[in-house]
C-alpha cells in the first residue's frame, strides 16, 4: 500500500517507496550537473535565507474600520493597491488638517 499524504488543500500525494526514493537519490547523485551542496556550502547559504516579507522601519498597524460603501467602492474601483491609496489620502488630509 503506497504512503499518501494530504495537503492543506485536500489533495492526496503518493510518496515514493523506500526503493523508489533510493533510485531517485542514486540518479540525482550520478548527475554531474546536480552536485549536492556540502555542509560548508549550506552554512554559507543560510545567512541569505529569508522567509516572508522584509521588515519595515515603520510597519503598518492592522485596524478594523467601517467606511461608507460608496467610499470603499470608489477606492476598490481603482484596482489593486486601494489600501495604499486610501492610506495616502488619509495622510494628505492629515497634512492639511492639524490634529488636536
Amino acid at each position: 500500500m503506497p504512503t499518501m499524504i494530504k495537503t492543506r488543500s485536500g489533495r492526496l500525494i503518493e510518496m515514493p517507496t523506500p526503493e523508489e526514493d533510493a533510485a531517485i537519490t542514486a540518479a540525482a547523485m550520478a548527475d554531474p550537473d546536480a552536485r549536492p551542496f556540502t555542509d560548508e556550502e549550506w552554512e554559507a547559504v543560510k545567512p541569505f535565507v529569508r522567509v516572508g516579507r522584509p521588515r519595515k522601519d515603520a510597519p503598518k498597524v492592522f485596524t478594523g474600520i467601517r467606511l461608507d460603501a460608496d467610499v470603499l467602492a470608489a477606492f476598490k474601483a481603482g484596482g489593486k493597491g486601494w489600501q495604499t491609496r486610501l492610506n495616502a489620502a488619509l495622510r494628505e488630509w492629515l497634512a492639511t488638517h492639524p490634529t488636536v
